[in-house]
């Protein structure tokens, strides 16, 4: 089947929260006191480039890389995902865990 055509709209959405997604990485790495070589070389990539990219917002990391990428800058690892999450998936992101907190408020 066919895929639908993507809607402008969605897409420069999508965009713009995989740059603020690539900006937010790119300040833990900086916090974490490391260059894009050295994360790089700490989560088994050959090239430093790809770090580039995800920092730029042109790519986004795969799931099974996260846990290494959050090992790497010092964070937790579920606060990591659940954060990229937000950037990259903001539908599943709010069905999962923004349904949780509206359900809660009404049952108190």
């Amino acid at each position: 089947m066919p895929r639908p055509a993507t809607d402008p709209a969605k897409s420069a959405q999508i965009k713009l929260l995989r740059q603020q997604a690539g900006r937010w990485l790119k300040s833990a790495r900086e916090k974490a006191g490391l260059t894009q070589a050295e994360l790089a070389e700490q989560v088994g990539l050959r090239y430093y480039t790809f770090v580039s990219q995800v920092e730029s917002g042109l790519g986004r990391l795969p799931i099974e890389t996260q846990a290494a990428w959050a090992m790497a800058l010092g964070l937790d690892p579920s606060e990591f995902a659940k954060t990229l999450l937000r950037y990259y998936e903001p539908e599943l992101y709010r069905l999962l865990f923004e349904a949780d907190n509206a359900q809660g408020r009404a049952t108190a």
